[in-house]
C-alpha cells in the first residue's frame, strides 16, 4: 500500500502499489534520497502542477505517443481498468477519493468487451 498525503482535493488516502512498481520506486530511492517529498523538485519542494504535466509531456514524446493524454486522464484510465478487472466500484471510489459514488461513476468507462461478459439472468434458468 501506498499513503498519500494531500493528493487530488486535499485529501490522504491509501492505494495499492504495484509489486514492480515498488521495485522501481526503490531503485530511485536508492539513487536520489528524498528528504521530505518522494518526488522532490530542485528545490527540494514537491513537485508543481505545471511540471508534472511537463513530465508526462516529454514522457508521450518519448513514447512517440501521439494522442492526447494528460494527468487526469491517466486517473481516468486508471479507475476504468480497476473496473475492468473486477474491482468493486466501492472501493474504486475510495482509492480516488470520492465523498460520493456518483462522482466515480463519471470516472469510469465501462468497455463494451466488459458489458459483453456479462452473463443474463436469463442464462441461468432452466427453460
Amino acid at each position: 500500500m501506498l499513503h498519500l498525503r494531500g493528493a487530488k482535493g486535499k485529501k490522504d488516502r491509501m492505494v495499492p502499489l504495484s509489486k514492480k512498481f515498488l521495485e522501481v520506486l526503490r531503485a530511485y530511492y536508492s539513487q536520489y534520497r528524498p528528504k521530505e517529498f518522494l518526488f522532490e523538485g530542485a528545490d527540494g519542494n514537491g513537485y508543481s502542477t505545471r511540471s508534472i504535466q511537463l513530465i508526462l509531456q516529454k514522457a508521450k514524446q518519448k513514447a512517440k505517443v501521439t494522442k492526447k493524454g494528460s494527468t487526469h486522464m491517466l486517473r481516468h484510465s486508471y479507475a476504468t481498468h480497476l473496473l475492468e478487472a473486477g474491482t468493486d466500484i466501492r472501493i474504486i471510489q475510495e482509492i480516488l477519493g470520492h465523498n460520493s459514488v456518483m462522482t466515480t461513476m463519471r470516472y469510469t468507462h465501462v468497455s463494451k468487451r466488459t458489458i459483453g461478459n456479462i452473463q443474463s439472468p436469463l442464462d441461468k434458468l432452466s427453460w
